[in-house]
């Protein structure tokens, strides 16, 4: 991982202890000082100067936007998505984004935090002990929830959230971000708003080379159509999401040609999958079974030259993506919450794959999670999408541009903007249903562009291709960790999965449906990551 755009940053704040400083210091990239007072420390891998500083007051942010004048931290957080670090004379404040787009991670030491934009070197101040609940959630969902790791000690300050040092005293505080302070009433908002919206955004970019990554659905299309429009130095291209159709690069052809746009394919190979699979899980610090498809794209983007421009948070914003008939119709918070958690958690398998002990626990241990997570937006008239974006979108999603392009290279994501993303939030779920009002934002961007067929209503016959992830490599690799985990914790799967894994590699064809794919994609990444951590985990004895 080379920090080029994004730097990597550690720190302190309160009571510091000099010796654990150096010590967390020397356990990361290098770094540089940036700030150092009797209350504060940051230190980055590249110069890191503040958007504020006088004779009693400073503040830092190292997101992909730099904000432009000292403000509230929430409102830094909220208008550029970026971790910072405020100091105004009276108190130290180390806050997250609004979202928590770009991750921030600490641990308490007496009367001190020690923080860092990566859980790796944090280990070196605390031990190694497994967070079972983080887990749960990492199996059953395919991200952890709220300030979850797999570490016990190391926690992630969620979006929003803010370590305060006041008076020989921390705190934690938490902030309604702006699209909370306020119910976003329907305010008839057109698909020729959000158009004019967009161009609005891209003007940041004007004069800079764009790459805009094609994938046959409806963000991608639309973010490619604007891009075109206002005349932008752009290319795209496409690779495979490996879900065994590759419809996408079909589909991505087609939008390309007619906007006249260059288009390449990045290829894949299947016998590089399990080496991708285990560099993704280590970037990501084991955070999510998902982009292993993404390295080779991600790889290519770091010498483009070129900001990639992300179609984040689209889905969740403009057609009610992952949410649910049932969550529609819910008439009670409990029940609310309980449709949103379904479509967010795997479907049930073609076999067990957990213990009956495991399973049952996994799942009370999730539920609580996920209502502790999301229960800042219950009631509000955006609770549907809100929490997906707030869960997914950040947890999982956003991980192949933050963390697998960033910070390599520089990303954009136009539909977090503040002002498309209030505009968006404010169009009513029933515009939304079914896509509806997504179509007319699109025949609003660019009406052939919008005709071409699409990987969001699929109505032809898909052509199927193999899968690098269940290939023979691939079989070969997921095994091997799956014997790990039999090996390490053998009560966490049913006697069903002991059988498979017994039979040996090839058993594992016998899984092809989706949500038995991404279980046994959970399973492997837990078992690399018990590989990995061996030396230094000394127990691995399950709740359950």
């Amino acid at each position: 991982m080379q920090f080029n755009v994004r730097p990597y940053i550690c720190g302190a704040l309160g009571r510091i202890d000099p010796a654990v400083l150096g010590k967390l210091t020397g356990a990361g990239p290098r770094v540089r000082p940036a700030l150092q007072t009797a209350e504060a420390a940051l230190f980055s891998s590249a110069p890191l100067p503040p958007y504020q500083r006088d004779e009693v007051s400073y503040a830092f942010a190292w997101g992909e936007r730099r904000p432009r004048a000292a403000d509230d931290w929430i409102a830094v957080a909220e208008t550029y998505e970026t971790p910072g670090l405020i100091g105004d004379g009276r108190r130290v404040i180390l806050h997250t984004g609004a979202l928590g787009l770009v991750d921030l991670y600490y641990v308490r030491e007496g009367d001190a935090v020690y923080f860092s934009s990566l859980i790796q070197p944090l280990l070196s101040l605390v031990a190694t002990d497994i967070d079972w609940s983080a887990w749960a959630s990492i199996l059953q969902v395919t991200f952890p929830l709220g300030e979850a790791t797999p570490y016990t000690r190391v926690k992630r300050l969620p979006g929003s959230s803010a370590l305060v040092y006041r008076d020989g005293v921390l705190a934690t505080e938490r902030r309604l971000p702006r699209w909370l302070r306020t119910e976003p009433y329907e305010a008839w908002v057109s698909p020729h708003d959000i158009v004019e919206l967009l161009h609005q955004v891209y003007a940041e970019y004007d004069g800079r080379k764009l790459l805009v990554p094609v994938s046959g659905g409806y963000d991608s299309r639309l973010l490619a159509s604007v891009a075109k429009a206002r005349g932008a130095d752009v290319e795209s291209w496409t690779t495979s999401p490996d879900d065994g159709t590759d419809t996408d690069i079909a589909f991505a052809r087609a939008i390309t040609k007619e906007l006249g746009i260059p288009h390449r394919v990045v290829e894949q190979h299947a016998a590089d999958y399990p080496a991708d699979a285990a560099e993704v899980a280590r970037r990501l610090e084991y955070l999510t079974p998902h982009h292993a498809w993404y390295a080779p794209f991600a790889k290519e983007v770091h010498g483009a030259g070129r900001i990639l421009v992300d179609g984040l948070a689209g889905g969740p914003l403009l057609k009610n993506f992952m949410v649910s008939g049932a969550a529609l119709e819910a008439r009670t918070q409990a029940e609310r919450s309980e449709a949103v958690l379904a479509s967010l958690s795997l479907g049930q398998p073609s076999q067990p794959f957990l213990s009956k002990s495991a399973a049952q626990w996994m799942d009370e241990t999730v539920r609580e999670q996920f209502t502790a997570a999301t229960s800042m937006l219950h009631g509000h008239r955006a609770e549907l999408p809100l929490s997906v974006l707030h869960t997914r979108t950040v947890r999982g999603i956003a991980r192949s541009a933050v963390n697998l392009v960033g910070p390599e290279a520089s990303f954009a994501a136009p539909f977090i903007h503040p002002d498309f993303f209030d505009a968006a939030l404010s169009v009513g779920v029933a515009r939304k249903d079914k896509g509806r009002f997504y179509r007319e934002v699109l025949h609003a961007a660019n009406p052939r562009v919008a005709a071409l067929p699409s990987t969001n209503v699929i109505k032809q016959p898909l052509q199927r291709v193999p899968l690098r992830s269940t290939a023979a490599p691939a079989r070969n690799y997921a095994h091997g960790m799956l014997e790990t985990v039999v090996r390490r914790v053998p009560g966490l799967l049913s006697d069903e999965m002991h059988e498979v894994i017994a039979s040996g590699p090839d058993a594992l064809t016998r899984f092809t449906g989706w949500n038995d794919r991404f279980w046994v994609r959970g399973l492997v990444l837990f078992g690399l990551w018990l590989t990995d951590v061996e030396n230094d985990l000394s127990d691995v004895t399950p709740p359950f």
